[in-house]
């Protein structure tokens, strides 16, 4: 018995290697999709914001203008500067994976390159709910984390809650609370590109 063989061009096989974005399927959880259509309908706009909780407070973000401008919208993903007085090295990015959402935190320096501690966050673990979702640290982050030997973030989660007029932004821990809520009522003049993007 002979085995037909089948020959597979090779820009189709160089298509499939190069190419895997063709093929990502975004998020298909009712509310997953409700989420990130809820952030993207801010497309656009910025807002500022201000600390509501912190149980270790410090110098990086007291007396700060904080500023959050939803900046670049796409089906799959949306880019989220974080302002921080002067400091423009915070995006988060938040992306349909085809399994859920993730969050990243892009952070860079002035000059655009990446910082030692950059592109951490987490996944979602389950449907969550349109107005808040949840990403636990994932396993890259817990390994950036030990690296820099600051082991006590393996244990991190963000939040984030989008409702008809507040924004947040929440991160937790054993131990740790630091939230900001953004006022959506009162959209303010967008910032300048944050540190390694183009306007």
């Amino acid at each position: 018995m002979t085995i037909p063989t089948y020959r597979v061009p090779l820009t189709t096989l160089l298509f499939f290697v190069c190419c895997p974005w063709a093929f990502s399927a975004p998020s298909s959880i009712q509310s997953h999709d409700a989420f990130f259509a809820a952030i993207a309908a801010h497309c656009g706009k910025a807002y500022e914001g201000k600390v509501t909780v912190d149980n270790a407070p410090g110098d990086a973000f007291a007396n700060k203008t904080l500023i959050m401008h939803v900046r670049r919208c796409n089906e799959n993903q949306l880019q989220v500067p974080f302002h921080v007085g002067d400091d423009a090295s915070r995006t988060w990015l938040i992306t349909k994976t085809g399994s859920g959402l993730s969050l990243k935190h892009d952070h860079r320096h002035k000059d655009g390159s990446e910082d030692a501690l950059t592109q951490y966050g987490g996944h979602t673990l389950d449907g969550g709910w349109p107005q808040v979702q949840s990403f636990p640290a994932d396993q890259y982050s817990k390994n950036l984390f030990v690296d820099a030997q600051i082991p006590q973030s393996i244990g991190n989660t963000w939040q984030m809650f989008i409702y008809p007029k507040v924004f947040t932004y929440r991160l937790i821990r054993q131990g740790r609370e630091f939230r900001v809520d953004f006022d959506l009522t009162k959209p303010i003049t967008p910032p300048p590109a944050p540190w390694g993007y183009q306007d």
